[in-house]
């Protein structure tokens, strides 16, 4: 007799959707502990590395602040790599019109157009893990030089201008006659300078414009908006609180019962804001 097959049955599998953990509750508790320690309505800024400053977040600011209604002090906590420079303006405004006083508090990286934020508070907290940098664009622009593997490369415009002075510091000596951006244009098309021309005065003008929500000495605001875009070596040169303090910005230190607070509430954004 022969023997009989085995029968198999599939049985269906609902797959697994992997996903970061939703941790609300820990870090509201947080929050409510950290509320206690600021001067002010405690509010929270976050971005992880994948995310940045923009037009988005100005409407998601907005619908907070109108149920929260005008406060007469706002602390901002600011965690940020950057982002868009015109949604930074768009956020203080914003801030601006809900609060009388607003402190920035920057625990860790408070970068780029996140440094533009930080410009339009009264006061800037800073930890020793706190760091601004220069807000100086780079551009990937449609006519850029690309690189081995065909990508666009961003180019600054305090690079160009390097190349410039450089050039007339060394070939111009020799007299020749020979303009450097005829040079420089068989590498980078003239639209780009162009662009990157207009895209710094357009920092420029933000920082001024931020600066000014709070700052009525027009001469210091243009000071500290030309140290920001073109004293620096690095757009990622860390700015502590030290340097930010000789810029001319109002930086006070973080409290030092506060500090442990926000960083277990940046580890809890931080595991809910993992790649899944």
């Amino acid at each position: 007799m022969p023997a009989r097959k085995k029968k198999t049955t599939r049985r269906s599998r609902t797959p697994r959707v992997k996903a970061p953990p939703i941790l609300y509750a820990r870090t509201q508790s947080v929050i409510e502990r950290i509320q206690e320690k600021v001067d002010g309505t405690f509010l929270s800024y976050w971005t992880s590395t994948s995310g940045s400053v923009c037009d988005n977040d100005v409407m998601a600011m907005h619908a907070i602040l109108k149920a929260a209604g005008p406060q007469e002090r706002i602390a901002l906590l600011v965690k940020s790599d950057g982002g868009s420079g015109m949604a930074s303006l768009r956020l203080v405004h914003l801030l601006r019109r809900y609060a009388k006083r607003l402190t920035v508090i920057a625990p860790l990286n408070c970068a780029s157009a996140a440094t533009m934020l930080a410009l339009g508070a009264d006061t800037i907290q800073m930890g020793p893990l706190s760091y601004l940098t220069a807000v100086d664009t780079s551009q990937e622009h449609d006519l850029s030089p690309v690189d081995h593997t065909n990508q666009l490369v961003p180019v600054s415009n305090d690079e160009v201008d390097r190349v410039i002075r450089l050039w007339r510091e060394t070939v111009g000596r020799r007299g020749d006659g020979v303009n450097p951006y005829q040079e420089l244009y068989k590498y980078l098309h003239p639209l780009v300078i162009g662009a990157l021309d207009r895209a710094s005065s357009l920092s420029l003008m933000l920082c001024r414009e931020i600066l000014g929500y709070h700052m009525k000495d027009t001469r210091k605001a243009g000071r500290i908006a030309r140290r920001l875009n073109s004293s620096y070596p690095a757009h990622q040169y860390p700015i502590t609180s030290r340097e930010a303090r000789k810029l001319g910005l109002n930086v006070r230190d973080i409290p030092k019962d506060l500090e442990p607070l926000l960083q277990e509430l940046n580890l809890l954004y931080s595991e809910m804001g993992q790649r899944a």
